[in-house]
């Protein structure tokens, strides 16, 4: 394999108005920052994902396609995308990783939703229960072998450690989920190590690799994988809240579904151990042995309210968004950093 050199290091400190990257607006809030700064490179991704799921094997194509086409807001890849930007990184490494990220989240969730028995993914029926759950799992290795050889292409043995590294925590993490489903044993650290593994990794990874592509210092390539390492955990824990606190239309699927489906994710944690030994019965009943009816959601969401279990969970992610912004504030200012400072806002917002 032909080794590519990183880019030497192009701090964008205080871009002047001829920068071809325009600045955020101070009032620019959310996604839309993040999105407008990558569309172009965004464009040259979601090219190259296109061309890659293509395969004389009709199947393959579309399964893919049905999960790949059916929305997301692909902010894994856009974290490589403006990691990357914010050297002024000027070759197309950043494109091939950025696909490769997408591949191996779309792979987890063609994979997340055979384990989990998911009837739905992003408001549609999920590929399993179209295409069944042999051709999810086997076009998810596909994707998996794409993502792989696109991180091989790029040249670089630091972004593939990298990646390839955090292929393998993230299925650690699924095997820890699935150990711990549907046991109330399951501590609150416990389920820390489920989502540094199962989520924050691949948020971590991508932001890491940007900054390896492009040159950026031990100092700062830290830096990033901090801030996506944090990201990823408040992402998960207001995923979590939202659960029982959130509408279908946002989720992309049932609200309770983690309910029905016996996962112990913080909010059940956290009501479990305040709960009376009545409470702590119910959630023995519901989790373990299964009765997850509507009445019992119902009660469910009134037991989590009663001890504050979602207010509690909310108030962990934003810790965790505090500390994303913490890491951000040691690189220098750029506008692809000011936009994934308003990330760490937006992800905050969907709990409201």
């Amino acid at each position: 394999m032909a080794l590519v050199q990183p880019a030497k290091p192009r701090r964008a400190v205080d871009p002047s108005p001829a920068t071809d990257v325009p600045a955020v607006p101070a009032e620019e809030a959310g996604i839309d920052g993040l999105v407008r700064l990558v569309a172009g490179d965004m464009e040259r991704v979601n090219a190259t994902i296109l061309s890659r799921t293509g395969s004389d094997v009709q199947m393959i194509p579309e399964v893919a396609n049905h999960l790949i086409a059916s929305g997301g807001k692909r902010l894994r890849p856009m974290l490589t995308l403006a990691a990357a930007g914010h050297f002024a990184y000027p070759g197309d490494g950043h494109v091939k990783l950025a696909a490769a990220v997408e591949f191996m989240h779309t792979a987890t969730l063609l994979h997340d939703d055979v384990v989990d028995e998911s009837d739905m993914r992003r408001g549609k029926p999920a590929a399993r229960m179209v295409w069944g759950n042999q051709a999810s799992v086997l076009v998810g290795d596909f994707l998996l072998g794409q993502a792989f050889k696109m991180m091989v292409e790029v040249g670089s043995l630091v972004a593939l450690d990298i990646l390839s590294d955090a292929a393998a925590v993230i299925a650690e993490g699924e095997v820890l989920q699935l150990s711990a489903a549907k046991n109330l044993e399951t501590t609150e650290a416990t389920y820390d190590q489920v989502i540094r593994a199962k989520t924050a990794a691949l948020f971590k990874a991508a932001a890491e690799v940007g900054p390896v592509i492009a040159g950026g210092t031990a100092e700062e390539r830290a830096a990033f994988a901090d801030y996506g390492l944090s990201l990823g955990y408040a992402f998960q824990l207001v995923d979590d809240a939202l659960d029982y606190g959130g509408s279908s239309a946002a989720l992309g699927k049932r609200v309770g579904d983690d309910f029905r489906e016996g996962k112990v994710t913080m909010p059940v944690i956290l009501a479990h151990a305040a709960g009376s030994p009545a409470e702590r019965a119910f959630w023995r009943r519901a989790i373990e042995d299964g009765e997850t009816g509507e009445a019992e959601l119902v009660q469910a969401l009134g037991l989590m309210a009663g001890h504050g279990a979602i207010a509690a969970t909310i108030e962990r992610a934003r810790a965790h968004g505090e500390a994303a912004k913490a890491a951000l504030a040691r690189l220098a200012p750029s506008p692809q950093a000011a936009a994934l400072a308003a990330v760490v806002d937006f992800t905050i917002a969907r709990t409201h």
